[in-house]
This record gives structure tokens, sequence and C-alpha cells, in this order.
């Protein structure tokens, strides 16, 4: 599929017709999307009539600047009217009641909003293979994994399902599979889109972001999502610049740090040559390469896992089967006590002594069926890696181990912030490679929790300093899969990263 930019030059001539143009892509989900499953659910009449009344609008001349935009939108953001599962059995009935604030400009700017995208549930994971609609796989190979936790927004945009998605990032969820899937992946700096109807995962890291087919596309998404938002006390009243000029219209000299803390051990000797190549490239058109250092970089990832967790177990504790989500048969659960309860007194009856007095203890901490319920219903209700990560984050809160580790972790926070705050008065970007490895098989890490979560140790930093960062592809490995390479820019400063973005697409043609 063309590029978003050149789909709405073909729509103002004439040349191409909306209805038509999501037909195409209603197609390819027909086609293509029972193997990939990057898409959970579409209403292909819906769809047809959002894109007839736009085609109206583009007619008349009075289109938004996002006509012709067909997006993904990855199933932790609010869809008035649309189910809102976060791929989770939680949430596997609920419907939103309201659209998030960057649905509400998609709509304002005549988006054709075409379906909702897998993920990870509740946006936990690096793979996409913890959903309850079942794993999203990779495109390019449907036995690798697209990444996560949006890898169905990246597999779609990849697929050709859509031109454009949504994704959310809180430890490099749009960056990580937009390089597996060989696609653009923006994330904004913390703060400058609205998080309002977006699901929480940490609040203190959640950014929404684009997917897309190109840097330019990417940059004019940013444009009509991004500003302060009333719904959203933390989101930042500064200036939204025109992101596309700057790409369109970049002239200027760039300074790009390399950290070798980037370029060190576990990185595949083929991505590093390759991104090296890409930097002489870069470097032969004029830009300049720093070595710098962010010599807290090897903290990121224990410093992200215990925030992240901490701040996932508070938000996940209203899914507790009466104020939020699934909740288990109330019918089945009283069954249960009462054969515990019954089960209990009779051992009572025989027992003597010490046995007498713990059965005794058991029967006084016996359930109730309020707290029964409780328990059951997050237990029938989230799968293994949210649980995982709710059981990480109550032990780091938990009263002694707060001041060794949250406490801490904080601490590190605030040291990583300062290594990029010192490398920026050097440098424009920040260069790395966006993931260690191409995309790995289904399965692989699955039961091997660190060896998932080390996925991400070139993207969590950016979501502890709450900086931008943007992945974009960097050529196709020998094995056949796609390399991304990521740039980091200090807060508000997307246009320095998305120049970047655009001189690498330059480059490789």
């Amino acid at each position: 599929m063309k590029n978003l930019l050149s789909i709405q030059e073909q729509l103002k001539s004439g040349e191409l017709k909306l209805p038509e143009l999501a037909s195409t892509y209603l197609e390819t989900i027909k086609s293509r999307n029972p193997e990939i499953n990057a898409i959970v659910h579409f209403d292909e009449e819906s769809v047809l009539k959002q894109a007839s009344d736009i085609q109206k609008k583009i007619d008349s001349g009075k289109s938004g600047n996002l006509a012709g935009a067909v997006v993904g939108v990855k199933d932790v953001i609010s869809e008035k009217g649309k189910k809102l599962t976060c791929s989770s059995k939680m949430l596997n009935n609920f419907e939103s009641v309201y659209d998030a604030t960057v649905i509400e400009k998609l709509k304002r700017e005549d988006a054709l909003l075409i379906g909702r995208c897998n993920m990870d549930e509740f946006a936990m994971g690096s793979s996409n293979e913890n959903s309850y609609h079942g794993p999203a796989k990779n495109p390019h190979d449907t036995s690798k994994v697209p990444g996560g936790s949006s890898g169905g927004s990246a597999a779609a945009v990849a697929a050709g399902m859509c031109n454009v998605s949504l994704g959310s990032d809180t430890g490099g969820s749009i960056r990580q599979p937009a390089s597996y899937c060989g696609v653009v992946g923006l994330k904004p700096t913390y703060s400058r889109v609205s998080r309002h109807g977006l699901v929480a995962f940490a609040s203190s890291f959640d950014c929404i972001g684009p997917f897309s087919n190109s840097v330019e596309d990417a940059a004019l998404m940013l444009q009509n999502i991004a500003g302060k938002d009333p719904m959203d006390n933390s989101s930042a009243d500064v200036k939204v610049e025109n992101y596309l000029d700057a790409v369109q219209n970049d002239s200027g000299k760039l300074k790009i740090g390399v950290p070798k803390e980037y370029f060190g051990d576990g990185l595949d000797d083929e991505i590093r040559t390759m991104i090296e190549d890409r930097l002489k490239g870069l470097e032969s058109e004029g830009a300049e390469l720093v070595p710098i250092n962010l010599p807290h970089t090897k903290y990121g990832i224990a410093t992200y896992y215990i925030l992240a967790t901490a701040e996932a177990s508070s938000n996940l504790a209203r899914y507790d089967g009466v104020r939020y989500g699934h909740r288990a048969d109330f019918k089945t659960i009283e069954e249960e006590l009462g054969k515990e309860k019954e089960a209990i007194e009779k051992e009572i009856k025989i027992a003597v002594g010490a046995d007498k007095e713990e059965a005794l203890e058991r029967l006084t901490k016996l359930d109730s069926p309020l707290a029964r319920l409780y328990k059951k219903s997050r237990t029938e209700g989230f799968g293994s890696e949210v649980k995982r990560r709710i059981m990480l984050g109550t032990y780091v809160l938990s009263a002694g181990y707060y001041d060794a580790y949250f406490a801490k972790a904080q601490k590190v926070r605030r040291l990583i912030k300062q290594d990029f705050e010192a490398a920026f008065e050097k440098v424009d970007v920040i260069v790395s490679p966006t993931a260690p490895t191409t995309a790995f098989d289904l399965g692989s890490n699955q039961d091997d929790p660190v060896q998932m979560y080390l996925n991400d140790i070139y993207t969590t930093t950016a979501n502890l300093a709450g900086i931008c960062g943007i992945s974009v592809p960097a050529g196709v490995h020998s094995n056949g899969l796609p390399v991304g390479i990521q740039f980091l820019g200090n807060s508000f400063r997307e246009s320095e990263i998305l120049r970047a973005g655009r001189r690498i697409e330059r480059l490789i043609g």
C-alpha cells in the first residue's frame, strides 16, 4: 500500500475514492488476518459508511487533515460503542461508553477507523503472545512474533490492513514491534499526547503514538493527535510544532550521539554492523557522530520492571469482579465455601490437641463469599504474565521492601534522566539499535520471562526519562527479517528524531 501522503494526493485529485480504498484494506483483512491475527474486531458496514461520509467531505473540499488515513486502533484505547478488552478475559465483554481524546481528534480530522488491534494483555509483554484473542504473528514470517505489546498495530500496518495505526508505549511497546515488523513506530514525549481514554498500565510511563509506512506519515499523525487536553491533567501545555514541515524542509545540521552502552554484549553482530553502516552513511551526508556515555543505562531494565510493575499492581486493583471486569460465578463460590467449611468442621470433630487448634484456626480464616469472589474473579480473569507483574509490583511496594526496591528505583530513574539531560547538551539525537535481535520464534521465550524482558533493553530508558523515540527500518537481516534503528530525542524535540528518521529513509532509498 502507498504511504498516507501519496494516498491523500490521489484522493484530492479524484484519482482514488475512499470507499474503494477502504474496500481494498477490508479485503486484505479478510484474506490475511485469519493467519496473522492482527485485528481482533472490525465492522465492514461501519467502515464503508465512514468512507462514504468522508468521501463527501473530500468532494466538497471540506475534509480534515487526516482524510485518507485508514487507522487501526490498539485495543487499549477507548472507542465509543466498541469493545475495549485490552486482550484480556477480564474485560472480554466490556464496551467503551466514550471516545479517547486521540480518537476524538482522529474523527475530527476525518481519519477512518478500520478495526481494533491485537495486543499483549493489558499491554504487558514483548511478543503479543499474552493475548486472550491468541497471539498475533509477524507478517514477514508467521512463525515469528510481531513484538509487543502493540504487536497487532505494527503487524496490521506491515500487512497492509491499514496505512497507519495507534499503539501505546510503556517500555518500548511501539518501537520494538515497529522494528520486528519493518515499519515506523513513534513514541512521543511523555505528556505530548493525551492519555485520556487509554487504559492504564503504568501511568507515569504510558504514551500513545503512531505506526506508519513512512516518517512523514508518522509526523502528520503526531501533528494531529498531540497537544494539551483538559481531560488529562498530565498532558503538557507545550506548543505543537509543524512536524511534517520539519521533516520535509530539513536542511540543518544533525549531531548524533553514539553511546557505547547501546552497542555492547547481547547485540546481534549483523545488526551492529548494519547500524554502524547506516551511521557512516549519515556522516558522509553531513551528520556529526559524537561518542557519548549513558552510565546508568545498565540499570534500566531492573529499574523499569520495579517501577512499572508497582504502578501496574495499583492500576489493576480496580478489576475485582465487582467494580470492573470478569465476575466469577457466585453460586459456585458459595458451593465451594460450603464444602470447605463442612470438611473443616468434620476435621474438628475428630481432631485432638494441636491438630484441633489448627483446624479451628483455618475455620476462622475461611474466606467470606465477597473475598472469595475477588480472588476467583481475578484468578480467572487475568493471564499468567499480568499475574506475574501484579505480584512483582505488590512485592516491591510491600512493607519492608518499599525502601529497598521502589524508593531506590525512583532515585535511579532520576539518574537515568540526568544522563540523558547531560547528553542532549552535546547532541541533537541519540542513536541505538531498537532491539538486540530480529523477531524471535513464537513460543521460544514464553518460559523465560527474564529473556523476554531483555528484548526491551534499548527502549525502556526512554520511558524512564520521559523523552521521545522513534524506530525506523534500517534494512533486512540475512535471515530475511526487518531490522530497526532507534533515535531518541530530548523532551518535546520530536522534530529532531523525525528528521533523523527521514534521513535514514533517504539513505536507504
